[in-house]
């Protein structure tokens, strides 16, 4: 699974001296537990699709954080924010292109929005943008 990946590299990252890298992994980790708690209460499991979810989640946050140190103009912050961006991004699975969207669009019965967007919801969740899936959509 794709947390047992994290948790390794958050040990190579503790025995490396990277607090850098520590600090985003533990962030995942946290974020994991507490997903997996709340669903052992509704009686379910999480798997790698919610970690992804995780992933994304906290890397739009690190977007909007380096945005800040942007502005602030504290470039040591902004590299920071970066490595820690690029070190889990490479967790997420390659996202679809405008073409294979659209592909797949052209490929369906319903054209309608909802449609579509249920469609890619469920087969696609966590391998396109939903807003590209929308801007492609609405250009056919």
């Amino acid at each position: 699974m794709l947390i047992d990946t994290i948790k390794k590299e958050n040990l190579l990252a503790l025995k490396n001296h990277d607090e850098v890298l520590r600090a985003v992994y533990s962030i995942l980790i946290s974020k994991y537990n507490l997903e997996g708690y709340e669903a052992k209460a509704k009686g379910s499991t999480i798997g790698d699709p919610e970690m992804i979810k995780i992933i994304q989640k906290t890397l739009k946050e690190l977007e909007e954080e380096k945005a800040s140190y942007e502005k602030g103009a504290r470039e040591d912050k902004v590299l920071e924010v970066k490595k820690q961006i690029d070190a889990i991004s490479s967790y997420l699975p390659k996202m679809m292109s405008e073409e294979e969207i659209k592909a797949v669009i052209l490929s369906l019965e319903d054209k309608s929005i909802p449609s579509v967007m249920k469609h890619f919801k469920a087969n696609y969740a966590g391998k396109c943008d939903m807003g590209l899936v929308n801007k492609v959509l609405k250009s056919l």
